[in-house]
């Protein structure tokens, strides 16, 4: 029988669903003759699914990271980004990193409780919680789930500092919250662009917002007194990385006060992905795409070593950051902030606490 070629999937990221590297088997669709293949629709619709969590705060020692503790109220993200390095993730929960990464979504619903049970307990020493660390906190499901903002809730009443990364414009929604937690030096936001070029990032990530749509957000939250960062995230070589001054002064004339940026990064099964999508909408400059990443990373599509698997190494990589730095200097845009404020933190009451205080009636 012939292989089916797959139909490019309407309004997502992946052009595939292979399955994840700890499954044993693969499946491939094939033509048997008789017509009439309803699975093979490209019109894929978002499921979701809830996980009880008995723990919502992950921790990790990475010092490529400025933080060591995140919250991740989701598993999957419906933005569709083909080139998002927590797809492979994807793979514990049985799943492809592919599309079921944007279409087979999980949220914790006890995500605000449990997350107040943590803080609560004894032994927690307060810190920056980051969250959008895996997947975005603000993807359309937040709309109706409102997890993430039951969490920054959970935060607002602690007193506890927290620095969000997102593309989603759902987070205008809490701008109350944020707002005044940041007058208290307690919270800050990055804002990822990608690209200016809306038909690519439409290409790139199918169900984020648009560009411009983006610094429209950078504006309102620097306008409610929020101090954003402009992350030029991932600058993609020989396609997206000329762009890079451009993104950095939009984020600026926005209103962003300091600014990142990151190389793309294709771990474990995003390469393949990635590769695909090239292949797909780029394919002129497929080659040379690969060939710089493989550049930066000793030949590897990827190298995960602490300290090279952000910005990668040698002329180019050093090339891009050279740029980068000249860059928000003459925009000046900062790199480096002051801490979030920790002291404020004061432990929430747990269940019963507070009525022993008083002693029972």
């Amino acid at each position: 029988m012939a292989q089916v070629k797959p139909e490019i999937p309407k309004a997502r990221g992946a052009r595939s669903n292979a399955a994840g590297r700890f499954e044993a088997h693969q499946s491939e669709r094939v033509d048997d003759g008789w017509g009439g293949d309803t699975e093979n629709d490209p019109r894929l619709v978002t499921e979701l699914r809830e996980e009880i969590a008995r723990t919502v705060i992950s921790y990790n020692r990475s010092p490529d990271l400025p933080f060591d503790r995140s919250v991740n109220a989701y598993r999957g993200c419906e933005h569709g980004c083909v080139y998002c390095f927590a797809r492979p993730s994807h793979a514990y929960l049985g799943l492809s990193p592919g599309l079921d990464f944007e279409t087979r979504l999980v949220c914790k619903p006890n995500a605000a409780e449990v997350l107040r049970r943590e803080l609560s307990a004894r032994s927690y020493v307060p810190d920056v919680l980051a969250m959008g660390t895996n997947t975005d906190p603000y993807q359309p499901v937040e709309r109706d789930r409102r997890i993430t903002r039951a969490c920054l809730e959970v935060l607002a009443e602690t007193r506890h500092p927290v620095a969000i990364v997102t593309k989603g414009t759902l987070i205008e929604r809490d701008i109350d919250i944020l707002s005044d937690m940041a007058a208290q030096g307690l919270a800050r936001v990055g804002v990822s662009v990608t690209t200016l070029d809306a038909d690519l990032c439409r290409k790139m990530e199918p169900r984020a917002p648009s560009p411009s749509r983006r610094l429209r957000m950078i504006e309102r939250l620097a306008a409610a007194g929020i101090e954003v960062r402009i992350m030029a995230s991932p600058m993609v070589p020989a396609l997206t990385d000329p762009e890079l001054e451009a993104i950095l002064k939009a984020g600026a004339e926005a209103g962003a006060g300091s600014a990142s940026w990151i190389m793309l990064r294709l771990p474990r099964e995003v390469s393949a992905l990635w590769q695909e999508w090239l292949a797909a909408h780029v394919p002129d400059r497929a080659g040379r795409v690969m060939a710089r990443l493989r550049e930066m990373h000793g030949g590897k599509a990827y190298d995960a070593s602490w300290g090279k698997r952000m910005r990668g190494e040698g002329e180019y990589a050093q090339m891009v950051q050279a740029r980068f730095k000249l860059a928000v200097k003459r925009l000046g845009l900062a790199e480096h902030l002051p801490p979030l404020r920790t002291d404020l933190f004061s432990k929430p009451v747990r269940g019963g606490a507070q009525l022993d205080l008083f002693g029972a009636s």
